[in-house]
């Protein structure tokens, strides 16, 4: 397939985003159980922003994908089938339940509105915090089932698709918590950096996984079956005044399959093994650059998987399409 930068965009900007608010909550509810010491309300408050800037960031570059951007809420009408639509209405749902978390928390709105059980005072902040948390998860579905669904498109159409948006993009928002916890000061940029690294190794056993089942797929179309000819072999030389088509450049990415193989060496050791590094050696040495560093490293290193992941599917109309593709 053709990579679009928006939607590489799309995709990393809003996992990134998500992520960044998981571990919000994630901090809020380990102080609530006493796992670490109480945050000041400031620092919730401008980690959500972030991650709202991000969302929003996410949702400028989706429009770029668009033929007739005005006409993109009509997207949302076929929530009853389409992926799409559903991912729709489920971002502005999670962009509003960040912007109310952090609105709760910068005004701190922190008074408890009724408790469960001897211990477990429930207040605003905390009840937006799950229900954004469900709806991030839900968002993080919707965007990965948009591929997965895709039944002709095999090296999509698996749970490890969505495992893959899930946790990369989780681990890229723990990630970032962890970078802005070190440039401010905080001391969870332990905790926030430990979440990542197990993050991202559980994103690598992931993407491993897909890697090596696609690798060993096994093609329902052949050259025969698109052309209808049942010779045993059969070769297309050219494609005369069709040569470069919309069908070429749209399903196509036209680049090499070297060029793919040694860009997914390059993205495994961006995104995984250098930011794990990087966060160990901060712990050792006190840096509170490294985490930066991490973040940044290994987002751009998502970009390149994200291209990697729309490159690698192969789309079957490739088959009448040779010569060129």
């Amino acid at each position: 397939m053709h990579p679009a930068f928006s939607v590489i965009f799309l995709t990393t900007l809003l996992g990134a985003g998500q992520g960044l608010y998981l571990a919000m909550v994630t901090g809020q509810l380990y102080a609530v159980a006493r796992f670490l010491p109480a945050q000041a309300d400031q620092f919730y408050a401008v980690g959500s922003l972030v991650a709202l800037l991000l969302l929003i960031a996410g949702l400028g570059a989706s429009f770029f994908h668009l033929g007739r951007p005005e006409r993109a809420w009509r997207a949302a009408a076929m929530w009853r089938t389409s992926w799409l639509s559903r991912e729709v209405i489920v971002l502005p749902i999670v962009m509003a339940l960040v912007f109310a978390y952090g609105v709760a928390h910068w005004f701190e709105w922190t008074q408890p509105l009724f408790q469960v059980g001897a211990a477990l005072q429930v207040d605003l902040t905390l009840l937006l915090g799950v229900l954004g948390t469900i709806a991030s998860l839900a968002l993080f579905v919707c965007t990965a089932m948009i591929y997965a669904a895709v039944r002709f498109l095999q090296e999509w159409h698996t749970p490890l698709t969505v495992s893959n948006f899930l946790f990369l993009g989780a681990a890229s928002g723990f990630m970032l918590a962890a970078a802005y916890s070190a440039y401010i000061g905080n001391p969870l940029v332990t905790f926030y950096g430990t979440w990542a690294v197990i993050l991202t190794l559980v994103g690598l056993a992931s993407r491993l996984a897909h890697l090596r089942r696609n690798a060993r797929l096994k093609h329902k179309s052949t050259v025969q079956t698109a052309i209808g000819v049942r010779h045993a072999s059969v070769v297309q030389k050219a494609q005369g005044a069709t040569g470069g088509s919309f069908n070429t450049r749209e399903f196509f990415h036209g680049r090499s399959q070297s060029l793919l193989e040694r860009l997914r060496t390059v993205y495994l050791v961006l995104v995984f093994p250098i930011p794990v590094l990087l966060i160990g050696l901060s712990y050792l040495i006190g840096s509170s650059n490294l985490p930066i560093i991490a973040f940044f490293v290994q987002f751009a290193g998502l970009l390149i998987e994200r291209w990697s992941f729309f490159a690698e599917a192969r789309h079957p109309q490739n088959l009448y399409y040779q010569s060129v593709a």
